[in-house]
């Protein structure tokens, strides 16, 4: 602990040095996180954990350790507990919640079940009409209260992701969510390995260190961070997203991108440094784990938060 609270001390804040395009598209249209009738997770998040393929060992004890830290608190801020806050907070933005300005309550979030298959028994490609489904059921066995996240290897393609997502959540056995999470080791690492890896589009900038030195793992959990910021505003697509029903995009889809405050289109924003190592985060973690996590769209304030 003392060697973690060292490197806090001596950690840099980065602002890329970046002038934002002009020519870069067009001004966004204002959000609207709208709330459309449905649930929001609270209480107990029970998960299954699906490593669909030869997932290394970095990537798994990475991901896990992610999990960890939702309800851990780190002891270092800024922190993964301070971030999964925000993402608690939709429970009091439901109409009616929170007349007595409480904070939100906790969401407990639990690993109860490891399922490994490296004899790709659905396929090499994965498809989200019935395949990915069939996926999700199998790993819970039908129990309800069970939230499957499957993680992919690298030699997997995921049908729909890297055209503006690298995660994906969804319902199965008409509702049940699910989370389903792109490997961009060698599948679009421009799309979804930024900001560890250049770009495919958009303006060019500076390549950021992966805070645990692995580009997959570490762009995974930033995926899986936004996803499930998604899933527990809307686990059935029908709580709090912007856009419409065919294509909702929830409070970490909405901010997609964006790391710290400052950023703009090819820069993450503000983050920190490992003096270590190079890796860049911006949130400690369980044992003092560096992660990257993704703004979130706050309910209190309706803009992008960051934790830096």
């Amino acid at each position: 602990m003392a060697s973690s609270i060292q490197q806090v001390s001596f950690a840099l804040f980065l602002l890329l040095p970046f002038t934002p395009s002009f020519t870069y598209g067009q001004m966004p249209p204002p959000i609207t996180m709208a709330y459309h009738g449905g649930p929001v997770v609270n209480g107990n998040l029970n998960i299954v954990m699906v490593w669909y393929g030869r997932c290394g060992r970095i990537l798994k004890n990475t991901m896990r350790n992610f999990v960890k830290s939702l309800n851990a608190g780190a002891g270092l801020e800024p922190s993964v507990l301070a971030w999964w806050r925000v993402v608690e907070s939709y429970q009091n933005a439901l109409p009616g919640a929170n007349l007595a300005g409480l904070p939100a309550p906790p969401i407990t979030v639990t690993v109860v079940k490891q399922i490994t298959d490296t004899s790709y028994k659905y396929g090499k490609i994965l498809t989200s009409v019935d395949v990915i489904p069939q996926m999700a059921h199998d790993a819970t066995n039908g129990d309800p209260h069970l939230l499957p996240i499957i993680v992919t290897a690298r030699d997997v393609t995921v049908q729909g992701l890297c055209i503006g997502k690298c995660a994906d959540h969804g319902v199965f056995d008409l509702n049940k969510p699910y989370i389903i999470v792109g490997n961009p080791e060698t599948e679009c690492p421009g799309a979804c390995g930024w900001p560890f890896h250049e770009p495919d589009v958009g303006p060019k900038g500076v390549v950021l260190m992966p805070p645990n030195l692995n580009l997959a793992a570490d762009a995974m959990v930033a995926s899986l961070a936004t996803a499930l910021a998604d899933t527990v505003a809307s686990p059935l697509n029908s709580g709090f997203y912007e856009g419409n029903v065919v294509n909702p995009v929830g409070p970490g889809s909405v901010c997609r991108d964006h790391f710290g405050s400052g950023a703009f289109p090819g820069n993450p924003g503000k983050v920190l440094i490992d003096p270590a190592s190079g890796g860049a985060f911006n949130a400690y973690g369980n044992k003092g784990k560096k992660f990257l996590l993704p703004a979130i769209w706050d309910p209190k304030t309706n803009a992008c938060w960051t934790l830096i």
